[in-house]
């Protein structure tokens, strides 16, 4: 009777012994296995259009050595870094030319897309060019279009990014507010620039929830930014650039740095 008590507990003994090695081994090979690979999807914000130091092979999309995916993947070594955001891209550009490297390996996504869907260039020449009330005018027009229609592309996005990589954290960056306000400054009248940071903040919104709808992080820009906006005296973005109009409006290196890289990290 006694030795088969001890059999029976050198067996329990054993088996405890090998189901923990067994759990432990199986803990470090999903640790060796976990994705952490990162993808930088999106438009001219992201790719860094206005940062300078381009990358010679993205050609017209102008992906930058100083954008905060760049700075991002050189701060925390991924296991991947592939970087096809895209000056000037759409909703609809992201779905056709930049998900093909997501997959099972992609830990963390970031994307900044919606501002040229809804109109952004044609909003800033308007305003820049035309009366208080025709720069108005065409920013309403352009929140009526995120109200209807941009949900819908960003939902069709979204959903193509959950389903070739499932288990990437993803964060969507938004836009900083262009100007502040109540200060002298030249150019654009205060009624122009008041609209131009509200059209933002819309859109903002609507980014902001889209994301949370789809259990994506939104990676708000605007604290960051707040004190150097155009005519702060301290910009973080391109006023207009009537030698480079293709960087105007968009974030300076230190706005890459000082503005969306914290917002990914603190995201991330």
């Amino acid at each position: 009777m006694r030795r088969s008590r001890i059999t029976a507990y050198v067996t329990s003994l054993l088996l405890a012994t090998v189901a923990a090695l067994t759990g432990a081994t199986s803990a470090q090979a999903s640790q060796l296995a976990a994705p952490t690979g990162y993808v930088a999807l999106g438009d001219s914000y992201s790719s860094g259009v206005g940062a300078g130091s381009y990358i010679g092979s993205s050609g017209a999309c102008k992906r930058s050595t100083k954008a905060y995916p760049y700075l991002w993947a050189a701060a925390h070594s991924p296991s991947s870094f592939n970087f096809t955001a895209c000056s000037g891209a759409r909703t609809g550009d992201v779905l056709a030319n930049q998900l093909t490297p997501l997959g099972s390996s992609t830990g963390l996504v970031s994307i900044s897309v919606g501002g040229n869907d809804a109109g952004f260039a044609d909003v800033m020449s308007t305003c820049v060019l035309q009366s208080d009330s025709s720069c108005i005018a065409r920013i309403n027009t352009a929140r009526a279009y995120v109200d209807s229609t941009l949900p819908g592309q960003l939902d069709s996005v979204y959903d193509a990014i959950s389903s070739r990589a499932p288990a990437a954290h993803v964060v969507v960056l938004g836009y900083p507010r262009f100007y502040k306000l109540g200060q002298a400054c030249l150019g654009l009248s205060e009624a122009k620039r008041s609209a131009i940071n509200g059209a933002s903040d819309y859109l903002n919104n609507a980014l902001a929830k889209r994301a949370a709808d789809h259990g994506f992080t939104f990676g708000d820009v605007k604290s960051p930014f707040t004190g150097h906006e155009i005519c702060s005296g301290s910009s973080w973005l391109h006023s207009l650039n009537l030698l480079n109009i293709g960087e105007s409006y968009h974030p300076t290196a230190a706005g890459q740095s000082g503005g969306y890289l914290p917002a990914l990290t603190s995201a991330a």
